[in-house]
């Protein structure tokens, strides 16, 4: 059952994602993180294997927009934009535009150590609520929903195109040094959900350090840091 108070936060956030749910109870659950739930609840009743599909119906969608909107980019151009748009920070942020945060049902303890304000868990509800959206209405009602909200970053941003562990490469063989070495030297979080700190090493440089929900993705942030730390590529 959806209690009154939660369904008041539903309603309210309702607005700001403009779709109209015919299961609520699809919103309710990709809004409940696990700290919610009673010790007897099944932890399906929270957003986790929601997000697991809102991750990969994002990535379709987000896909299928660059294919469209950028017809003469190679498929490095496209990864890179697309790696932009799916990326944590980058859910988190249009959480916070919607008040994702304000509607989460967290538990005390998650709450009071900022769980509102996650940037890692603002990113995952909002996948899962991609994932309720197209339970409910189906491809074309997620497609819409992130085309409404995507798109605009989609057609705006200016950041670098080339795939950063390809630049640095290129960059370490242009000055006669081995290719980069990286190493994972931390992960945490769950295992539907883990984190990744990779280091990157190049001859005569100060490591750089990046992170990520994958190793692919941690080298690649590991990577930038270093390219934007030496001037390579810029803000």
């Amino acid at each position: 059952m959806i209690k009154k108070q939660q369904l008041n936060s539903i309603s309210a956030l309702k607005a700001t994602l403009a779709y109209d749910f015919k299961d609520l109870e699809l919103l309710r659950v990709a809004l409940t993180h696990a700290s919610a739930l009673a010790p007897a609840d099944s932890v399906a009743g929270s957003y986790q294997r929601l997000e697991f599909l809102g991750d990969r119906v994002l990535g379709l969608a987000i896909a299928t927009m660059l294919h469209r909107h950028f017809p003469k980019a190679d498929e490095g151009e496209l990864a890179r934009r697309f790696n932009h748009m799916v990326k944590r920070e980058t859910c988190a942020e249009i959480a916070q535009e919607l008040g994702i945060g304000d509607a989460m049902r967290i538990g005390l303890a998650e709450a009071q150590t900022g769980g509102r304000k996650k940037t890692a868990l603002l990113a995952d509800i909002c996948e899962a609520v991609i994932a309720a959206i197209y339970l409910d209405g189906g491809f074309d009602a997620a497609e819409a929903f992130v085309r409404r909200l995507w798109e605009p970053r989609m057609l705006t941003w200016s950041g670098p195109l080339r795939d950063a562990k390809t630049t640095l490469q290129e960059w370490a063989q242009s000055r006669s040094l081995p290719t980069p070495h990286y190493d994972v030297t931390g992960r945490d979080g769950p295992d539907h959900a883990p984190n990744f700190t990779v280091s990157v090493t190049v001859q005569g440089l100060a490591p750089g350090e990046g992170k990520g929900g994958s190793k692919r993705i941690a080298e690649q942030n590991a990577a930038e840091a270093v390219l934007r730390r030496e001037g390579v590529w810029k803000e």
